[in-house]
């Protein structure tokens, strides 16, 4: 059970794993579960701060609008190949003999 609960919350990473899995095994059941509520709930509140460029934050920032560039029609149409029956007649014959 425990395995399983430190699985899940370090699947973000190795070091999560392990911290909660020393966690674990080093402080009672209630303590670790304490410990590990207090650190996702500080991580989730830390992740307001965070800004890809580009995009809004959750309280500011705005979103960038970038162009759509026009697509033009590619160069050269890929063709479908076609049978050549000559060469397929001369293999015929090749494995006939």
């Amino acid at each position: 059970s425990t395995g399983s609960i430190s699985g899940i919350v370090g699947a973000g990473g190795n070091t999560g794993a392990v911290c909660f899995g020393l966690g674990f095994r080093n402080l009672s059941y209630q303590n670790a579960f304490v410990l590990m509520g207090i650190s996702i709930l500080a991580s989730s509140g830390l992740s307001i701060f965070i800004n890809i460029k580009g995009h809004s934050a959750i309280f500011f920032g705005t979103d960038e609008v970038i162009e759509e560039k026009e697509v033009s029609a590619p160069a050269e149409t890929l063709a479908v190949p076609v049978k050549d029956t000559a060469a397929y007649a001369d293999v015929e014959d090749d494995d006939a003999l």
